[in-house]
This record gives structure tokens, C-alpha cells and sequence, in this order.
């Protein structure tokens, strides 16, 4: 079972406090001190993954040598679609962009218009109806989805859908109200690849403050060998670690998430992995050219 893990921030950087499985299958307690800062990394090196000898080496991160850590900078070379640039809200509301949240104009519940202001006892301006005085909060999206091996290559799709037309991706969407996570991503890889598979354990969560979004990714396995494109895919593919299509994915979690495993192979262990993933200052939060994962946590 994943435990969680608490970040203690300094001024310098930060403690984490990680949870580890030991040989008795019981999880122990593992206090790594590390640095916040992000190391650079050169996009030159991405293409690096197999060797001449079949050997895989790391394509995404020159990591620090401490023991559950990794901090990094990846550069990509292309610009990346806000995958949720508005949020889902009912016809009467109507929403407009302000700052990092959308700025509501009318009630949900009612259709009475709204007015922004901190209420009593919080500290964040919120959109409070001036009708039925009902406060709409704002919440992360919870985008669940697979990577599935299969004969040592993964499954990727080709979007027929914007945003990213024609980009490839992890099968991947948000969670539905009344399903877990795991079963929202089995979910999102049927409809998008039409394949059944089983979920075995989490891979990665990476969290994108800048646009809202908490990204959760499981290993799994095909129950069958079969798999088409759903309704918003034009095709559907298995990729050899060498061949991932890195200059046409769809989004910076998918790059960061896919490197992470060929990282993880040629390791010889596959880990569990959390991370933030952060644009540069000053970029589109949809700009792929740059972005950084940091507080990079594995166990």
C-alpha cells in the first residue's frame, strides 16, 4: 500500500520524508536531505536510450546521487496544448481566465450573478452569489490513466481530438464522480484504445499547479492482446523504448512520465514516483518549450 510522504521546507531546501518497503514487506522510514533546485538538461540527450549493445540509457534526467531523489530540468522543442484550458461549468455560468483560476460571473446552483471577494475566515478572493450566497470553490482536475507494456513496448495513441490533434499519448483522461482512480483509468484506456488490461501498481503522480491538474499513472498489463482506436483516437500503437515518438507527444506529463520508465528500466527497478511539474516563469501555462519537474520523489 502507498503511503503518503511529507515535504518539510527550508530556506535552503527541503526534508523529505519518504516511506520504504523493507525485506518483511513492512514500510520503514528513509530522511533524505536534499536541494529544490532543478539541474539543467540538455534536449541533445533525450534521443540517447538504446545503446548498440541494447543496453538502455537515461534519456531525461542528470540526477543528483542521493538515494530516493531525483531534480530536474527537461527542455522540449515544441509548444503543448492546454489540456484543460476552461473548466467544465453549467451553461448559465459564464468564465473567463484570472491569473491561475477562472473567474465565475454567474451561480451555478441558481444563475444569480456573483461577486469576488475573501469570505470570512479564508484567505483565497472566491466567486460568492449575490442571490442564494453559495460559494463556489475550485478544485484540481484528476486526470487518471496507463502505461501498459506489452512484449517490452507501450501502448500509445494518436489523438483525434483537440487539444493536441494528432499528438500521441498514454491512454489518459479525468476521473468520473462514483469511480476510484484505478478504475477511471481502466475506463479512459477502453474508450481510448479499446483495450482491456489490469492495473498493477501505481507509477507516477505528477501534479501541474499552473493549470489545475493532479496527474495519476498505473502500470498495466493487456488482459488480451488486442487494442483499436476508440472514438477520440486515430490510431493506436506499440512503441519500443527507442522508438517513443518523444518530439510528437501530446503533453509535458506524458514526456516526463514515459522517461521516468525508461529511466526506471534501465535502472533495473521500476519505482513509484511523485513529482511537480513546473513552467518556466513567464511562459504560456500550454508552452511545452520549457518546464521543469521538481521536488522529484521515488520509492
Amino acid at each position: 500500500m502507498l503511503k503518503s510522504v511529507q515535504i518539510l521546507g527550508s530556506s535552503s531546501g527541503f526534508l523529505s520524508l519518504i516511506l520504504k518497503k523493507s525485506h518483511n514487506s513492512c514500510y520503514g522510514l528513509s530522511f533524505v536531505a536534499v536541494s529544490t533546485n532543478p539541474l539543467p538538461y540538455s534536449t541533445a540527450r533525450r534521443h540517447e536510450i538504446v545503446s548498440k549493445t541494447d543496453s538502455l540509457v537515461s534519456p531525461a534526467f542528470l540526477t543528483r546521487r542521493t538515494r530516493c531523489f531525483r531534480a530536474s530540468r527537461v527542455c522540449a522543442t515544441r509548444s503543448e496544448s492546454n489540456q484543460d484550458a476552461t473548466s467544465s461549468h453549467p451553461s448559465s455560468a459564464a468564465v473567463h481566465s484570472a491569473g491561475n483560476v477562472l473567474k465565475i460571473s454567474f451561480c451555478q446552483w441558481c444563475g444569480g450573478q456573483t461577486k469576488h471577494e475573501v469570505p470570512h475566515g479564508e484567505e483565497k478572493m472566491r466567486a460568492i452569489c449575490t442571490v442564494c450566497g453559495k460559494i463556489a470553490y475550485q478544485n484540481p482536475k484528476m486526470v487518471v490513466g496507463c502505461l501498459i507494456e506489452h512484449d517490452k513496448k507501450i501502448l500509445l495513441c494518436k489523438r483525434k481530438i483537440e487539444p493536441s490533434y494528432g499528438l500521441w499519448t498514454l491512454p489518459a483522461g479525468y476521473m468520473e464522480i462514483g469511480e476510484s482512480a484505478a478504475e477511471g483509468a481502466i475506463r479512459e484506456t477502453w474508450e481510448e484504445a479499446r483495450a482491456d488490461v489490469e492495473v498493477q501498481s501505481p507509477f507516477a503522480q505528477l501534479d501541474i499547479p499552473r493549470i489545475g491538474q493532479i496527474y495519476i499513472i498505473f502500470l498495466a498489463k493487456l488482459k488480451r492482446p488486442h487494442f483499436s482506436p476508440g472514438p477520440e483516437s486515430s490510431e493506436c500503437r506499440l512503441f519500443a523504448l527507442d522508438e517513443i515518438p518523444f518530439d510528437s507527444l501530446a503533453f509535458s506529463s506524458i514526456s516526463v512520465t514515459l522517461q521516468l520508465f525508461i529511466d526506471d528500466i534501465r535502472m533495473g527497478k521500476l519505482n513509484f514516483h511523485y513529482g511537480t511539474i513546473n513552467k518556466r516563469p513567464g511562459s504560456s501555462p500550454s508552452d511545452m518549450r520549457a518546464f521543469s519537474l521538481d521536488y522529484h520523489l521515488q520509492s
